[in-house]
């Protein structure tokens, strides 16, 4: 059992070097072992390309190496469908695998226990659940969104130590250091959507790309959504001015047709949806997008934004960046503005919670229930 451990922990991290290019597909990673000894590795490295498996086997090839007999260690059950790729299942009775060494089960309809079935059958030998909370943890996002068709949504905000996010003038560059900073272009690359409302545009003009250099290799630039009930979003943002280079979606209120197709010609999409409590329904933009399968959102709104998102229970996760820093000021905005809750024992609250030192600045990170 030290042995499965130990290999599969490989595998874990192997399928980190996947993280952000394979959604909405999960990461996962692979190790092929022979007589005490790695004959081969591979993750799954970009959506629509190889699985870790068929990666992992055809490294073997590359070593001379014959994986006949051998162990293979794989986080997450092996598909046993045709997809983009053909499936894994047929790779691994193909090339002679003795025994399957499986993280998590794949809890995709189309697979869901079937790999694992379809493997015994043809006589090999399948150990189940090793490091599966790790494995499971791994692939929350994925997890999520095959059960639930709507993207994993994390709430971002850079915070003082008095809970600011901006001084009283309105002002917030920087609040965090470079290290944290890069922490959320990591981040930008990882998830699949950016969300703010049409407050953060109007005010800081972003361009809610990935522009830092990441510790990944390379970077890709996540969708842009906007919620922007009246469509105020100015032709001349940076949002719309590089819709073409960038996709980049308006959520909206019900529209007039010419307003619309002024935005559509500058290459943004619109979503038009129904109105809740005097706002968009957020719950509703969550299904749409699942359908156009965004898997995942990096929710960077401002305090009106996120007390919607909250208060919808759309959030799944935050990750708050707290900096030793304190501004004051009455009016100074905090991360989560409107009402607010009457009682203590009302409050949303976090789970799992993780700390991490970021130069100067603290992140704190946790799954949100109410």
């Amino acid at each position: 059992m030290e042995e499965d451990i130990r290999y599969m922990r490989m595998a874990i991290e192997l399928a980190e070097r996947g993280r952000g290019w394979t959604n909405p597909n999960p990461v996962v990673g692979a190790v092929v072992v022979k007589e005490g000894k790695i004959i081969g590795e591979g993750f799954h490295e970009r959506y629509g390309e190889l699985h870790a498996e068929r990666n992992a086997l055809a490294d073997c090839r590359k070593r001379g190496e014959n994986p006949e007999t051998a162990t293979i260690y794989v986080t997450l059950e092996p598909c046993c469908h045709y997809g983009k790729t053909p499936p894994c299942t047929e790779a691994i009775i193909e090339a002679g695998i003795k025994r399957v060494v499986v993280g998590a089960k794949d809890t995709n309809p189309l697979v869901g226990g079937k790999g694992i079935a379809l493997l015994r059958e043809h006589g090999i030998e399948v150990t189940e659940s090793v490091l599966e909370e790790e494995c499971r943890k791994q692939n929350r996002i994925f997890f999520h969104y095959i059960e639930n068709k709507t993207p994993y949504v994390v709430m971002k905000y850079a915070m003082t130590l008095d809970g600011k996010i901006a001084t009283a003038s309105g002002k917030s560059r920087w609040i965090t250091g470079e290290k944290a900073r890069m922490h959320v272009h990591n981040l930008r690359h990882e998830l699949m959507g950016i969300m703010v409302g049409v407050g953060t545009v109007l005010t800081d003009n972003p361009s809610l790309n990935c522009r830092l250099h990441c510790s990944l290799q390379g970077k890709k630039n996540p969708i842009r959504i906007i919620c922007d009930s009246a469509l105020r979003t100015p032709f001349e943002s940076r949002v719309v001015q590089t819709a073409g280079e960038q996709k980049t979606i308006l959520a909206c209120l019900a529209q007039e047709a010419e307003k619309k197709k002024l935005y559509e010609e500058a290459g943004c999409e619109i979503i038009e949806l129904p109105e809740k409590d005097g706002h968009m329904d957020l719950k509703a933009l969550m299904r749409e997008l699942g359908s156009r399968g965004v898997d995942s959102i990096l929710l960077e709104g401002g305090g009106t934004l996120n007390d919607s998102a909250l208060q919808s229970g759309i959030v799944h996760e935050v990750h708050a960046y707290i900096a030793p820093k304190i501004f004051g000021g009455a009016e100074a905005k905090t991360p989560v503005m409107g009402q607010g809750i009457d009682t203590p024992a009302e409050a949303f609250q976090l789970e799992d919670i993780r700390l991490e030192q970021l130069g100067e600045d603290i992140l704190l990170v946790g799954t949100c229930r109410k």
